[in-house]
């Protein structure tokens, strides 16, 4: 091409390579599980996280050219990765754009989308990505369910103007269904994932998840996806499950026929937090490191109350038995996400994952500690991307969040956010307008997870 113009404009675009910033005076929580470090500088160059050191070592190597920011005591930590994220069910774009706004300016520079209409998704990711707009990293699924679950009406809603379940990022699996051509078709879409959602025995299950490997695609999939019991998806090799509380359904006495279809929930067993069979499959998650996306404050959300008392009444159940597991997958040593599938009225001035972080805290048995490692490197792994992002480390993506107070003190310091630095782009929080156009959410249609199939589009019994 000889007549190459420069497309959209990108005021948000990652920093240029040879760009040299440095951000000293930081109290830094790096993400690699060790203690905090006091006077620390953060060397970016571009993009990318170039030296990490004490403020004397580093000032002494600094080139002439180099824009020092003095943070003043200022804290750092890692950008944060909401886990689990729908932007697109259905489409709306105004509506993804403020939320995508709204979640890097105050902090998270990564999202899991768990599977959506990927024609928008994948725009929206490139767009963020080459900073047409400002936005986290998207690293989005596509799904595989069996024939079953196509008559559920959010499938059409993410299908528009062709045939759900036929579609290269949202696919109905059958026996007969020519497994490698599916993950060829779902890998096309530039999914960074196969999403594993229901109607499948463990078997498809199985199968589905040692061609996705083969083919170099993580499976994440649903905890239960009827038939196929969690301890199933765990052993047939699903790098992530979600949902804990879908984790109830195993060894449930009743049998797990269809999605559409699920045993009651047993509440009672769980109380203690020290089920054998729950400790069984915490034991087999931990042997195989497969990641819990918990969206363990879910239930506990304005976005989740419903309407009267037996909503109400529902709601809590199951907010008390996503504590529990949570708490005992946490004590079993389960690699823990921060996922929200939901996300705060548009007039918030944060995200539901600082809910959720809060949750995990208050309710879960995690010190801030701990829970900012879920939120930074564990939900880097349970994106596939530990090795470009989720701690401040040389050679990683230069992501990562000041704070004006102390979140190891307190979670809800994460709140103090100053400045997001994704891909070595500033965010200044003092530039965010949550009121800005787009700002609304579509909070009337359930995400994926979030509606029980049929025309009521009630929430899940457990997701």
């Amino acid at each position: 091409m000889t007549d190459e113009v420069s497309g959209a404009p990108a005021p948000h675009a990652p920093a240029v390579e040879g760009t040299v910033a440095v951000y000293r005076g930081a109290t830094l929580f790096d993400g690699t599980g060790c203690p905090a470090r006091p006077g620390t500088s953060i060397v970016v160059d571009g993009q990318v996280v170039r030296a990490v050191g004490g403020d004397a070592v580093i000032a002494a190597e600094l080139p002439a050219d180099a824009r020092v920011f003095d943070l003043d005591g200022g804290f750092v930590v890692p950008g944060l990765i909401d886990a689990h994220q729908h932007i697109a069910t259905p489409p709306d774009r105004p509506a993804a754009e403020a939320v995508l706004r709204r979640l890097v300016y105050s902090g998270v520079t990564a999202i899991r989308d768990m599977a959506d209409d990927l024609r928008q998704v994948g725009d929206l990711a490139r767009a963020t990505l080459v900073g047409e707009i400002p936005g986290p990293d998207i690293r989005y699924a596509a799904l595989m369910a069996g024939p079953g679950f196509f008559d559920d009406p959010r499938t059409h809603q993410v299908s528009q103007g062709e045939t759900p379940g036929a579609v290269p990022w949202m696919q109905a699996i059958t026996k007969d269904t020519d497994l490698p051509l599916a993950v060829a078709l779902a890998r096309g879409t530039h999914a960074a994932a196969i999403k594993v959602y229901a109607d499948l025995d463990h078997t498809t299950v199985a199968a589905i998840t040692a061609e996705a490997h083969r083919q170099g695609v993580p499976v994440w999939a649903h905890a239960t996806v009827f038939p196929a019991s969690p301890g199933e998806i765990v052993e047939a090799g699903a790098d992530s499950v979600s949902h804990v509380t879908l984790l109830a359904f195993e060894g449930t006495d009743e049998p797990l026929t269809s999605y559409k279809h699920k045993p009651r929930v047993a509440y009672e067993r769980f109380a203690a937090g020290d089920d054998p069979r729950i400790e069984d499959l915490f034991a087999l998650m931990r042997r195989r490191g497969t990641v819990l996306d918990a969206t363990a404050g879910m239930w506990a959300s304005k976005a989740l109350a419903g309407d009267g008392p037996a909503d109400a009444e529902r709601a809590a159940a199951n907010t008390e038995l996503a504590a529990v597991l949570t708490a005992q997958a946490h004590r079993a040593g389960v690699d823990i996400a921060t996922g929200t599938d939901y996300e705060t009225d548009p007039e918030e001035p944060f995200p539901a994952l600082f809910e959720e972080l809060a949750f995990l805290v208050r309710r879960c048995g995690m010190t801030p500690a701990e829970v900012l490692r879920s939120a930074t490197l564990v939900g880097a792994r349970s994106a596939g991307a530990e090795d470009v992002m989720g701690s401040v480390e040389a050679g990683k993506l230069a992501n990562f969040v000041v704070l004006a107070d102390d979140p190891l003190r307190d979670i809800e310091n994460l709140r103090s956010v100053t400045l997001t630095v994704k891909r070595g782009h500033r965010f200044e929080r003092r530039a965010f307008d949550g009121t800005g156009s787009g700002a609304r959410r579509t909070a009337a249609v359930p995400s994926p997870e979030a509606a029980e199939p049929g025309p009521t589009h009630r929430a899940e019994e457990t997701r």
